[in-house]
């Protein structure tokens, strides 16, 4: 059997994107649109959504990706522009300040702010982490399709419950979920139409951090995800 053709993908890629410039489109729709094979219609939205061209709405149809708005933007980086607004979040908290974003069944840093002094929890720019723990995960999986959240729960250290709770009050705390005796408190960074662009979080000791974040800290962490995203509209 040969080789796929690697133009004749991307001439397919490019169509998919085409197809759901205007619209949304569920995969009938994609599939109706492109006059591509179902299988092919899917594995390709999949791939292009793994690249955050493509994202998928509350009600599973695929849509315009971020990363299509970040190239729009001449260039300009969301890591950039987050790495910004950590360190004053770093500062306001006494906290560790990361942003995350999604790359398929694990979370990537991005951009870091690290607290300069005493014990704290670093996380280096690069480092991959599961979806299934920490707080930034509930931030990006709460609004993520219910079909990729049931598939990854089985694994998770948090339940359906944990997301339906970070979607009701727009932020997320997890004790020891990802490391032992570290804490964490994340909220998401929306674009312009609402879609995720990732999560902004503050991790620590939970000893300073607490088992209840204080309204200060969540303020802290609200106001540095909200400022991303005017930053990234």
């Amino acid at each position: 059997m040969g080789q796929p053709n690697p133009v004749a993908v991307l001439d397919k890629a490019v169509t998919i994107l085409r197809a759901v410039a205007d619209e949304p489109a569920t995969l009938a729709e994609l599939v109706s649109r492109t006059g591509l094979p179902r299988a092919t219609a899917h594995r390709l939205a999949v791939a292009l959504e793994g690249h955050r061209l493509v994202r998928r709405t509350a009600e599973g149809s695929w849509a315009p990706g971020p990363a299509l708005a970040e190239l729009g933007r001449g260039g300009v980086d969301l890591a950039e522009l987050a790495g910004r607004h950590l360190i004053a979040l770093r500062d306001a908290s006494g906290e560790s300040a990361q942003f995350y974003v999604r790359d398929g069944a694990t979370r990537v840093c991005v951009a870091a702010a690290e607290r300069t002094s005493g014990l704290r929890d670093t996380v280096p720019v690069g480092a991959r982490l599961p979806m299934t723990a920490g707080s930034a995960a509930h931030a990006l999986l709460a609004f993520t399709p219910a079909e990729e959240v049931t598939r990854l729960l089985p694994a998770a250290s948090f339940t359906a419950r944990t997301l339906l709770d970070v979607r009701r009050r727009g932020w997320a705390h997890s004790v020891a979920e990802r490391e032992p005796g570290v804490a964490s408190l994340s909220a998401p960074v929306r674009d312009g139409s609402g879609a995720v662009l990732g999560a902004v979080s503050i991790s620590g000791p939970v000893e300073r951090l607490g088992r209840r974040p204080s309204p200060e800290v969540i303020g802290a962490v609200l106001d540095a995800a909200a400022a991303i995203s005017r930053a990234a509209r």
